[in-house]
Order: C-alpha cells, then structure tokens, then sequence
C-alpha cells in the first residue's frame, strides 16, 4: 500500500482514464469509478503501475452513488481528488427530455459539488489536500444546442474560482484547487452526447493523455485555472471579450445538428 491516495471519477475512458494512470504513475493507490461496468477493465489497465487499485460502479449524479464511492475509501486519507465526472447533452433544449438534462445537472453539479464539500472539510482539517475539477471552456460561452451542458460548466467554472478563493482567504494555503478547462477532446463525449454528426463532433480533437498531464502538472504546482490547448486558449480569450449573441451563433455552428455532415 502507497502512502499517497488518489481518488479519479469519471475513470473508465478519456480524460479521467489518463488522470488515473498519471495518479498511478507518481506512486498513488487509486480509487476509480464509473457509471459503468468498462471501469473494472479500466482497473485493471491501470494496475500495471504497480499501485493498488480499486474500480468501483456507481452513479455520481446522486447521494447514494457518492456516498458508495466514499465509503470505498475504508477511511483512508484522501490525498488527490479529481473531480472529472461529467457528460454532455446535444441537440436543441425543447427536444430533451427532463430526465435526461436533470442527470446532466446532478452529475455536472450536485453530485461533484457534494463529492468535493465531502473531500474537502477533511483536507482542510489535517491542512493539506489538492482538488482538481474538470470544467470546460464551453463555461465561456453560450451553449446554443447544447445549452445545459454548457451551463453546467460555467458554474463549474465559476465555482472552483470562488472556493479557492474562500480557502485563501481563511488562510487554507495547502489546500488547492485546480479547474482543467479543456476544449473538444477525443474521447467518448461527443457520441455520448448524440453529437456526433455536429461540426464539433467530426472535426479534430485535442489527445486525452496531453489534457490530462496539463491538468495534473498545474494540480501538483498548486496552480489554478488551466486552459488546456493553445488554439483553446484563444477560443477562451475571444469568448471574453465578444458579445454574447456571437458567441452562441459561433457554438451554434460547432453544435447544431447535422452540422458535420459535409466535414
């Protein structure tokens, strides 16, 4: 058993998938879980570090799922959180059904916030700890068909700023928060999502494994908020500055449906 635990949501493929491994790497036990069953592969994969490795199934949309992942733990002393669950919803908000963007909204929101306020008073009490969340750029900008999604990350986006900025100021220095923000990465996210014949969808993505070693680099410095990419950091830098409605007819273009098709 490591001296350093690692707790990696959102685990069994793309970024979380990467974060893990790096977690692994640098002499972590991990704890990984998943909303589905491909995590005990995922596990399995990772354990080739050399580190003990637990996989576990839950749903982190819900209070009951966290409370499982939590209690996986067996008590142990939670070194590293990456807060990496998520998924996204495409298409226009009146063809969804309320099922569907409320379990966009309880994993991107309540069930991270819940999992990070759990985590958290701990670190804070023993004075140490570091979090990390993936947001996302698309917090930047009105997300026309794939306007919760984008809604969620923008207070993801939002509050990781603020928590950190309440942890400074009483003082909690060794207790960081690091938000990933990455732009349209190669993972499962976009057939997920039922985008994959948006322009977004087809066009060209960012490599998992370089979002996830950005996000874990600036986790371990103790930085902040990290852009991953340079051409999404211009995306980001033009979406601060640019009106709203441009913004949302740029994402309209990137997300409506039937977009990729001529790709």
């Amino acid at each position: 058993m490591a001296d350093k635990f690692a707790i990696v949501t959102g685990a069994s493929t793309g970024i979380g998938f990467e974060l893990a491994h790096l977690a692994a790497q640098d002499g972590y036990d991990v704890l990984i879980v998943s909303n589905e069953p491909l995590i005990n592969s995922a596990g399995a994969d990772i354990q080739q570090h050399g580190v003990e490795v637990r996989s576990i199934e839950a749903d982190l949309s819900t209070f009951d799922g966290v409370d499982k992942l939590l209690a996986a733990t067996n008590g142990r002393q939670v070194d590293v959180l990456c807060a990496n669950a998520g998924h996204g919803l495409g298409h226009g908000f009146l063809d969804q059904s309320p099922s569907d963007w409320r379990h966009v909204i309880d994993t991107n929101i309540v069930g991270t916030l819940y999992l990070v306020q759990k985590v958290l008073k701990q670190m804070v009490a023993r004075g140490e700890g570091k979090v990390m969340l993936t947001g996302s750029i698309a917090g930047f900008m009105p997300g026309t068909y794939q306007a919760v999604y984008n809604g969620t990350k923008a207070f993801v986006d939002s509050f990781a700023d603020a928590i950190r900025a309440e942890l400074e100021n009483e003082g909690h220095e060794h207790v960081t928060i690091t938000n990933l923000m990455p732009g349209a990465t190669d993972t499962e996210f976009f057939d997920r999502a039922n985008m994959g014949d948006t322009s977004v969808g087809t066009a060209k993505k960012d490599d998992p494994a370089k979002v996830a070693k950005d996000g874990w680099t600036q986790m371990k410095s103790g930085g902040g908020d990290i852009v991953s990419g340079w051409k999404n950091k211009l995306q980001a830098a033009a979406a601060h500055v640019l009106p709203a409605g441009v913004t949302a007819a740029m994402h309209r273009n990137m997300a409506e449906p039937g977009s990729g098709n001529d790709a």
